[in-house]
């Protein structure tokens, strides 16, 4: 299919490319790897081409800006980031749109970031990558808590997706996975945080405080959809804490959206199309991690879809989501 739209594309700044070895090195490609993330030109281009992707939205690689302790480092970061893929995006308005990245370690700063790039550079949205560290290494700040409120008002105000992306969780808070670090990011735990994360927001009032916010999150929804039958009927027995009005499942379906990133497996793609529905469910890469031509080739040829869905989930949803003037 051609004239797919992608939007889990990464880009590194020299101050975020380190916090990829991890996820490269094991593979002996860290030369490629690295080379791929910081290009924002031709070969990403070519691989766009190859891979039938017309139009590809850029964001700054995880943990990126939130694993920054320093909070005025960590908003110089974000602006000097938000300024490289603005600089892209200007060279190739008609391929590259951008995601803000948000210095989440101030939320009153983070809220006027992502103003100036809305409002001042045009970006689709925000990518926040999970939790965000700040002062002490062993901090994670979790977005559901009342301290981020205006933050969202800001988010609604600006009526722009707010992509949730994985982190892995630091070792301190992850005993969980003590000799056994392979489980801590992509294969399992990424899934696990960002799930948690997502949970924790259905679960706070934010939807009812603001209904109207849009939530993206990868890899088909990090499990989500597959377990959401049990979350809402297991927790008729479970609310403590609970703050919100209404079923878990509800504000799910209602604020969020998901992806393909990553996620290339037609059995997993039918149910998420069966839990989502077709326009809840959009076609994303994960490139670098992942291979664009790989992401194209499973959804290209995927029998979970008819071709009235596959249009819809690679081209239309993000066209109407992110209000993309593309013919």
């Amino acid at each position: 299919m051609k004239g797919k739209i992608a939007f889990e594309e990464h880009v590194a700044i020299e101050e975020t490319l380190g916090n990829t070895r991890a996820f490269a090195s094991d593979s002996g490609k860290w030369d490629e790897f690295a080379r791929q993330i910081l290009d924002l030109g031709a070969e990403r281009l070519e691989h766009m081409d190859r891979a039938g992707i017309e139009y590809a939205i850029q964001s700054i690689n995880a943990p990126g800006v939130q694993a920054i302790l320093d909070t005025g480092e960590a908003i110089a970061a974000a602006k000097k980031g938000n300024d490289k893929l603005a600089e892209a995006a200007a060279r190739h308005p008609d391929r590259f749109g951008a995601f803000a990245t948000l210095p989440m370690q101030d939320p009153d700063a983070a809220a006027g970031e992502l103003t100036r790039c809305v409002k001042e550079m045009g970006f689709k949205g925000a990518m926040v990558n999970g939790f965000t560290q700040k002062d002490v290494p062993d901090s994670a700040i979790y977005y559901d808590i009342p301290e981020y409120r205006d933050f969202w008002a800001t988010v609604r105000d600006l009526n722009v997706p707010f992509y949730l992306h994985p982190r892995m969780q630091i070792p301190s808070r992850a005993q969980n996975y003590d000799a056994h670090p392979w489980l801590m990011s992509a294969p399992w735990g990424f899934a696990v945080e960002t799930a948690t994360h997502s949970l924790r927001l259905c679960g706070s009032g934010l939807f009812e405080d603001y209904p109207d916010l849009k939530i993206v999150i990868g890899h088909l929804g990090e499990f989500i959809p597959h377990a959401l039958w049990r979350l809402d009927a297991r927790m008729r027995f479970s609310r403590r804490g609970y703050r919100g009005k209404r079923p878990l499942g509800e504000y799910f379906l209602k604020n969020f959206v998901v992806t393909t990133s990553g996620f290339f497996h037609d059995p997993a793609m039918r149910n998420t199309l069966e839990v989502m529905g077709a326009d809840k469910v959009l076609f994303s890469a994960d490139y670098p991690f992942e291979q664009m031509q790989d992401a194209a080739d499973w959804f290209d040829s995927s029998a979970v879809m008819s071709d009235e869905e596959r249009v819809r989930v690679g081209r239309t949803n993000a066209i109407e989501l992110f209000d993309l003037d593309l013919d």
